[in-house]
Order: structure tokens, then sequence, then C-alpha cells
């Protein structure tokens, strides 16, 4: 393949987008790599999710000048990021950004520059920068890559080939600058989920396949460590709370120096501080044991949004609690599809919740995880999605205790199985008791159509309301509400005594409880109850049985 000599914007979302696909295809082993055991410490996972995030935003853009597509990146990575390293890893791209930004496309020597200007960006923006982090292998990587661009300006092939050298080689000295990691016998995991992005890039400007890629990851651990006490790592958790969330509809004036007075005030009151953003958006993390002094200060300067406060020391209680649990007869791993699934589950009793959907579906190493968090004898594991069934057999092949995999397609069969479990009967008899109530489930979804097409007498347009009896188009056209009512009306039978209604995200609770009220008045044989489901893409999943 011809050497590239400039990077234009979509070459950029090419490389962002095979980046994020290395780390996500490699997540579970960086996360290996993570020292403390706290809510923000799976840095693979804050690190993919952040990419995430970013590919979304650049997919909603059109190609137009690589500092247009380079802005995208850094917004999209900014309102997704994740714990320490997903901001860390938002303030990169927000360097990398603004060097950018009047450019149609990038030499390697431009490239190179950018890489340094996210680097100093990043640590700007963390209070007690250490090294041996991240931030280590984004500098140490950028100072090598404007070297090689000096003495090679026309090759991008040269310089992530030395991109890459350069970024195993201080990576694997990042053991011996944190004494936490040289005594767990491990590198820094983010500076190895910032290496799995470069590499990603590298892949496309050398017109390689992400698939194809192997990455040696062997020497990131020692073969024989055992694991290191958390107690001995972390001793007193001083600040217990981890608190993350946005600023937003700033007031007027609020500017930088509001920005990093705010950033001053919350290093008093805690560690970990991430002040990061513009006078648009502010994304705020930090360990504290007084959130709500955190929020009343950021509340001076704008609206909250995303709030999420966890508790650290609950957290360590849980892993020592799980240390010495004894195994249990039972136990229920679920995938959901929305927080308010999540919840539903939550309060049946499962054990442990997989965050997954239509558009999102968890791979085998997250159902594995979900699997082996739950110390049980048998463990079901409902899938809830055709798509998702073969990953969760999969991944009970991988584990040691005995999994069930129940082929439940929707939440809604998941609930039904649930419900039908019972703690004192055998694991067949609890297999077939659940496999059949989860059949019996009926199951009406309402969505739109993302393009036009033609079904059989249907003729559907890009944007229009579809309504899915059991997984087949049968509704085109109107409300979600009116296609909803639609539905039951092929569904519902006279020998049927439960429609539930589950809305979705965006949907309107008055509008939920309306349409519940609906259909109990048009099937008054029947009790209607009307959940939140959360479930993103889908109006309403409504279940009979």
């Amino acid at each position: 393949m011809p050497d590239i000599r400039q990077i234009d914007a979509s070459t950029l979302r090419e490389m962002v987008i095979a980046g994020a696909a290395l780390l996500e295809k490699n997540r579970e082993a960086v996360n290996a790599l993570n020292v403390f055991p706290v809510p923000d410490g799976d840095t693979g996972t804050n690190m993919s999710m952040t990419m995430i995030s970013a590919v979304k935003e650049m997919n909603g853009r059109d190609a137009g000048s690589i500092g247009e597509m380079a802005e995208a990146l850094s917004k999209g990575a900014l309102r997704g990021a994740r714990g320490n390293s997903g901001v860390i890893l938002s303030q990169l791209y927000r360097g990398f950004s603004k060097a950018l930004a009047d450019k149609q496309a990038v030499t390697p020597g431009e490239f190179a520059a950018a890489l340094r200007a996210g680097a100093d960006t990043a640590y700007k923006a963390v209070m007690k920068p250490k090294e041996g982090t991240i931030l280590t292998v984004a500098r140490v990587i950028a100072d090598d890559a404007i070297k090689q661009a000096d003495m090679e300006p026309d090759s991008f092939s040269a310089l992530f080939k030395v991109i890459l050298q350069s970024g195993e080689s201080i990576l694997k000295r990042t053991q011996e600058m944190l004494p936490a990691l040289t005594q767990a016998g491990v590198v820094d995991a983010g500076g190895r989920g910032l290496l799995l992005i470069y590499t990603g890039y590298a892949a496309v400007v050398n017109g390689e396949q992400v698939d194809d890629l192997s990455v040696d990851m062997s020497g990131d651990s020692a073969a024989e460590q055992e694991f290191v006490d958390e107690h001995d790592l972390l001793g007193d958790i001083h600040f217990a709370y981890c608190t993350e969330f946005f600023i937003q509809e700033m007031k007027p004036g609020v500017g930088d120096a509001d920005i990093a007075a705010l950033r001053r005030k919350f290093s008093r009151i805690g560690d970990c501080v991430l002040v990061v953003g513009d006078s648009q958006l502010i994304k705020v993390h930090l360990h504290t044991n007084d959130p709500g002094k955190a929020l009343q200060q950021a509340l001076m300067m704008g609206e909250l949004n995303g709030l999420k406060i966890e508790n650290m020391l609950q957290q360590r209680r849980d892993l020592d609690a799980q240390k010495t649990q004894e195994a249990k007869d039972y136990g229920i791993v679920a995938v959901s599809q929305g927080s308010g699934f999540s919840e539903i589950y939550k309060d049946l009793g499962v054990d442990s919740i997989v965050e997954g959907g239509q558009t999102m579906n968890p791979s085998i190493e997250d159902l594995k995880k979900a699997l082996d968090s739950v110390r049980a004898k048998t463990v079901f594991i409902l899938p809830n999605n055709g798509n998702i069934t073969l990953a969760a057999q999969q991944a009970a092949e991988l584990c040691e205790n005995r999994v069930i995999v129940l082929p439940t397609k929707n939440v809604a069969m998941g609930i039904a199985a649930v419900v039908a479990f019972q703690p004192e009967v055998s694991p067949e008899e609890n297999e077939k008791r659940m496999d059949e109530a989860a059949q019996k489930v009926r199951t009406g979804m309402v969505t739109y159509a993302v393009r036009d097409t033609a079904l059989e007498d249907m003729s559907i347009k890009a944007g229009d309301v579809i309504g899915l009896n059991n997984g087949r188009i049968t509704v085109s056209g109107g409300s979600a509400e009116d296609a909803s009512f639609s539905l039951m009306k092929e569904i519902v039978t006279d020998d049927d005594g439960l429609i539930t209604v589950y809305y979705g995200e965006g949907v309107k609770p008055e509008d939920a409880k309306a349409l519940g009220e609906r259909i109990a008045a048009d099937f008054p044989f029947c009790d209607v109850e009307v959940h939140r489901g959360g479930q993103q893409l889908y109006f309403y999943l409504l279940s009979v049985e």
C-alpha cells in the first residue's frame, strides 16, 4: 500500500473507529490490569465507552475538514467520558482537536504536534498529575512522534511505527514508576488502552484489518503474580464517594478562570479531581466525602446533568464479602435493555445485570464477567435477545460452575422466567418452569423505521412508527400509542389475563399511563400494568400472557 502523506477527515474517522474497535476487543484484558477495586476502576470499560461516544458523534458529521471531524471527536469523547481514564482520554482529544481546528488535512508533523497538544491539555486538566500513568504514555509518544516527523515529514507509516514502538517502551517502564503497579506486577491500564487505540490508527494507515490484528499483551502482567490485596494498595479510603456530573447551560460570564477556580475548590474537598470543558459544557469527576458540597458549588455555575455518585467504601465491603461468601445454590444473570428494566430485575432478585440492547450487544467477556461475579453452584443466564444467545452459550462454556442458558428473546420473556423461578426445586425443574413461562409470553414492540421499505401490502417510509407482533412488522403509521393499541388487538386472546406496558426512553409517563387506561378499557378481562422500561429506540414494549 502506498505511504499516506496526508490524513483527511474521512481517514481520521476510520482511524478512530478502528482504535475504538481494537480497544473494545481487548477491553477485558485492559480491565484485568486495574490495580484499584473502586467503582471507576474498570479502565478498559470506561475508555471503551468514551470511544464509542466519540465514534457516534463523528458518524453524525459529514466528512468536511479534519478540523471539523476532530471537533466532533472531542465533543463526543467529552460527552461520553466515564471515570478517570475516560475523562483524561477526552482531554487528550480536546487538545488534539484544538491543534487541528483550522486544518483541511494534516501532515505527519501536524499530527504529531496535535498529539503533543493533547498531552499538554490532559496534564493541565489533572490537579496532581502522576508519572507512570496514561499521561506519561501520551507525552512520551508525542515527543518521539515529533522527532520522527522532523526526520521523515512525508511518511505516516514511519510515524506510526515509531508511535507504537515508543508506546510499548514507555508502557513497560510505567511498572517501575508507580509503587502500586510495581507491587501488583502490571503496567498501567490507561496507557495500554491508549496504545490499543493508536494501534487501531496504525492499522488504517497501513491498510490492515482490525479484525486480523493480534496485540501481544503477555508482558503486561507478571505470569505468576498473585492478586494483590486491595487493602495493601488502598489502605483507608479517605474520600468515599466517586462523584461525576456535567455542568451545562452556563450562567452568563462563566469562563476559563471560573473553571480553574472550581477545580481548586474541589481539590480542597477531595482527590482524583478532574474539571474539564469550556463555557458550553463542563465534565466533573472527583472523589469526596461531601458530594453535596461539590454539587452546590457546581450549581453556582450552571445546571447539572448526568449525575452519578457511588460509594467506594461499600464496593470494597462487597468485594470482601464476595471473597468469604460460600456459593449459594442458585444465581441469575440477566441482560437488560434500559434502566427501568434493570430496576425491575433488581427488585426480582437477579444477582447480576448486564447492560445491553438492540444496538450495543454485550461481548462474551462481558457475559462471563457477570457470570463469574455470581457465587452460585448453578447460574441461569437470560440473554433477552436472539442476537446474544450464542454469546451467552459460549460464555457459559468458559465458566467453571454450572450455567444454564435460557433462550429468552426479549426482556419481557426474561421477567416472566425470573418470576417462575423456584429456589426449592431442582435445576432441571427450574429450567423447565422458567423456559415454559418465557415461551408463553407474546410481545409487541413499537419503534420507527430507519429507511423506506415495501413489506407485503405496506409501504413504509423512513421515520414512520411501526409495530412488531412477535418480531414481524404488522402495523405502520400513526402515533406510537395508536400502533400499540393496534398491536394489542392482534395479540390479545380471551385466554390472556395480564398485559404489561413498558415505556421507553423519551416517552412521557402520562402518555404511557393514558395508553394503559385505553388498553384496560378495551380488554376488561385483563389486568393492565404500566412500568418504565427506559429502553432506547423502542417507544413501547408490550407483554401479553
